[in-house]
């Protein structure tokens, strides 16, 4: 055993490979070195490992978020019915609902079944177009994003009704702009009118954060998204023509 142990290494110190300037070769290919330190580094948990360099635009987010959150928090004061709110719940859950989808989407079709004018007509069918696109629009981002609200309250039946489950834009908001600049594009109004139409589409927002249901951020995003679909309507406007077709065409559907 001695004798071979020797042998072994005077072979290893006559191998020309087992110099300095040749041990680059002995090394195992780099693919499988970074490989195993792949294997050794999974071997730790994500929240081991630490960002020792984050960049300004993550801490601008996350800073913002956690305002976002706090401040939201702080102005739902109509969530539990014996908080500071108290007084003000059923007022605000009642100015909340007036942008419902369901009150709105049930009177444009009652008032398009009673209407007997061809322009108040086409005015209903583009405005019944336009609750639906916001409808299905704001339903599908909730679904995708699925952010839930500053206190994460069960969505309720009317929410699942208009498929309002998410915080994450908020619906209401969307709506109450879209339909107030919808109105205020197509009707004579006067000035104290339109002034309580804008009120009317701001405060529906507001009393969405006031029950906790959206955060501020969702609010905002809502008011942006009702205004880009009302742009989007007034673009592809349907004439009274195309309304005609569309209204003879509802009755042979139920028929």
């Amino acid at each position: 055993m001695p004798g071979s142990q020797a042998r072994c290494r005077t072979r290893d110190r006559n191998n020309v490979l087992n110099r300095p300037e040749f041990l680059s070769l002995n090394q195992p290919p780099r693919r499988e070195q970074m490989a195993g330190e792949g294997r050794e580094a999974s071997r730790w948990p994500e929240q081991d490992c630490m960002q020792l360099n984050p960049s300004f635009r993550g801490i601008a987010i996350n800073s913002l978020l956690a305002i976002d959150i706090s401040l939201s928090k702080r102005l739902g004061m109509c969530v539990r019915p014996h908080g500071p709110g108290a007084p003000l719940r059923s007022m605000v859950t009642l100015l909340a609902l007036s942008g419902h989808a369901l009150p709105w989407l049930c009177g444009t079709l009652i008032c398009l079944w009673r209407s007997n004018t061809l322009a108040g007509q086409e005015v209903l069918v583009n405005l019944l177009l336009a609750l639906i696109l916001d409808l299905m629009t704001v339903a599908g981002m909730q679904k995708l994003v699925k952010r839930r609200g500053p206190w994460d309250l069960p969505p309720g039946f009317l929410d699942y009704i208009a498929m309002d489950i998410y915080s994450f834009p908020a619906a209401h908001a969307s709506r109450a702009v879209m339909v107030s600049k919808f109105l205020l594009n197509h009707l004579v109004l006067a000035v104290p009118l339109r002034i309580l139409l804008y009120l009317w589409a701001f405060l529906v927002g507001v009393s969405r954060v006031l029950l906790g249901k959206h955060h501020l951020s969702d609010v905002g995003c809502g008011f942006a998204l009702g205004f880009l679909h009302f742009n989007l309507m007034e673009s592809v406007w349907l004439d009274s023509a195309t309304c005609q077709t569309l209204i003879s065409i509802g009755p042979a559907w139920f028929g």
